[in-house]
């Protein structure tokens, strides 16, 4: 691409503290690539979501997936809300429609300690917790959502979805993210989290993985069963390099994980596919701290960055790389200056860790320059 790439953001802020975290994440990409400079970013903010689902009947509308198809990347600040549900009782959840309709099967959790941010774990390891979680994002348990059954009010069933052809997708991905994580210092390795023990479904996931491993001969590949990568996330995450595993698995691992670098307000995602990609945070909409402007945006500033440094490695535009960098070495800074959010006892708004952040980024954009 030119030097003068402008990237167009499909922005969904969604349902209750959505929009209050979008909003200083915005702001920020947009100073981090105006101090860089060779590309600009154009937003356009989208309805979706619980509310969007009782003004319209529709979660997701047909012109906002139109939209984020033709969108370079996609924002999403949360959906859902616990009182708004479709009439089989599940909630609102155009997110995971999203995942679907974009093929987006790569969800990617990092899970990286903050400096400043106390760690869960006593161990003086756990400051510099850094691994990642690649859940599969399109199949799995989650493939039928819509079709699982309740039979006669006796018994109810959902069905284990895994196919070789996203398999192969998600592996190939997996192995060439922990290459980058080791070009970059990291372990070089990569763990196929599953349940083959039991399920033919894991048995076969394992299999693929086995099988694509063998393109990969830089990485190492291992194994762990999800209950005993349950427990040492907790006895030992500093081992972990990058986790690839199944939907669900991947869904309640990487929240673990969350906990383990002090909450879901610090934990960034990204869902990936081969041509689109979703960045948010892991939380959810939050009722009950929406409109109150304590919700920690750490989580959303993060996973901008990680928006930067997937469309400048995607278009070859490194200056945006360097923006996606600059945002989190910015993160980092405001933390370790001892900005304290009230996700974490302290007396930090949203807008004030916001602040932080911006300040901090002038600072490291000064001592840049000079």
């Amino acid at each position: 691409m030119t030097a003068n790439t402008l990237f167009d953001i499909a922005v969904l802020p969604g349902d209750g503290i959505g929009a209050e975290v979008v909003s200083p994440c915005l702001a920020l990409m947009q100073a981090a690539a105006e101090r860089v400079g060779g590309f600009g970013l154009s937003y356009r903010q989208l309805p979706a979501g619980a509310q969007e689902y009782l003004r319209s009947g529709v979660a997701l509308p047909n012109e906002t997936l139109k939209e984020c198809r033709a969108a370079d990347a996609i924002l999403l600040g949360a959906m859902g809300w616990p009182e708004v549900r479709y009439e089989n009782g599940t909630e609102i959840a155009p997110q995971l429609d999203l995942r679907t309709e974009l093929g987006l099967f790569a969800g990617v959790r990092p899970a990286r300690a903050l400096p400043g941010v106390a760690p869960v774990l006593a161990d003086q390891r756990a400051a510099n917790l850094d691994f990642v979680i690649i859940r599969e994002s399109v199949e799995g348990l989650f493939a039928l959502r819509d079709e699982g059954q309740v039979i006669d009010d006796r018994e109810a069933r959902d069905t284990m979805v895994i196919t070789r052809a996203v398999c192969e997708q998600l592996f190939d991905f997996s192995f060439a993210y922990a290459r980058q994580r080791k070009q970059a210092g990291g372990a070089g390795r990569l763990t196929c989290v599953d349940k083959a023990n039991v399920f033919a479904s894991m048995a076969f996931f394992r299999k693929i993985f086995d099988e694509r491993s063998k393109g990969f001969g830089d990485i190492e590949a291992d194994h762990a069963y999800v209950d005993a990568t349950a427990l040492n996330l907790v006895r030992r995450p500093w081992d972990l390099d990058v986790i690839v595993t199944e939907n669900m698995f991947g869904d309640i691992l990487s929240d673990l994980a969350a906990g383990l670098i002090g909450g879901m307000g610090y934990a960034p995602s990204a869902d990936i596919g081969l041509d689109h990609a979703v960045f948010q945070p892991c939380h959810g909409s939050a009722p009950d701290i929406t409109g109150k402007g304590v919700a920690n945006p750490t989580a959303t500033i993060l996973s901008g960055a990680m928006m930067l440094d997937w469309l400048g490695r995607r278009h070859d535009v490194p200056q945006a790389v360097k923006a996606g960098q600059l945002l989190s070495d910015a993160v980092d800074e405001a933390f370790r200056r001892g900005i304290r959010p009230f996700e974490s006892g302290g007396d930090a708004t949203t807008e004030t860790v916001a602040e932080a952040v911006m300040d901090s980024m002038g600072t490291l954009s000064h001592s840049e320059a000079s």
